[in-house]
C-alpha cells in the first residue's frame, strides 16, 4: 500500500522531537544513534537549511538512507539527479558528504551518501 499526500506537519514535528530526545538521552542515545542520525541540507528551491532525523546504514564511507513513505516526504527530492551536499551527525560530529536519491521500479527510494574524507 502506498501512502499519498503529505504527512500532517504537527505529526512530523512530534515524531522528530521524540527521535531527537531519544538520540540525546544519556541512557538510550548511544543505542538509538547506531541506527538514527540527523541530516542537515539546504533546500534547492528555497535556499533554507533543514534538519531531519532519518534511519541509516553505514559501510566503508558510504551511508545508505532508506526513505519510508517516500510519496509523503519531500526532503529526498533535493538529492535527485546529480544529488547535492549534505551533513550527517555521526559519531558525535557533523560529517559532510554528497547525497544522491534514486527510486527503484517498485517505488522505493534510497539516498546514498558518500562521506567526504
Amino acid at each position: 500500500m502506498r501512502y499519498r499526500g503529505p504527512l500532517p506537519k504537527r505529526t512530523v514535528r512530534r515524531v522528530n522531537a521524540c527521535v531527537g530526545a531519544l538520540r540525546m538521552s544519556p541512557r538510550w542515545g548511544p543505542l538509538v544513534s547506531r541506527q538514527l542520525t540527523v541530516i542537515t541540507y539546504t533546500g534547492r528551491r528555497s535556499g533554507r537549511t533543514f534538519s531531519t532525523p532519518v534511519g541509516y546504514r553505514r559501510a566503508a564511507g558510504v551511508v545508505t538512507i532508506g526513505v519510508r513513505l517516500p510519496d509523503a516526504k519531500k526532503w529526498w527530492h533535493n538529492f535527485t539527479g546529480e544529488g547535492g551536499p549534505i551533513f550527517l551527525h555521526l559519531d558525535g560530529t557533523d560529517q559532510a558528504g554528497h547525497a544522491v536519491a534514486r527510486r527503484d521500479e517498485k517505488g522505493r527510494v534510497t539516498v546514498t551518501v558518500r562521506l567526504d574524507g
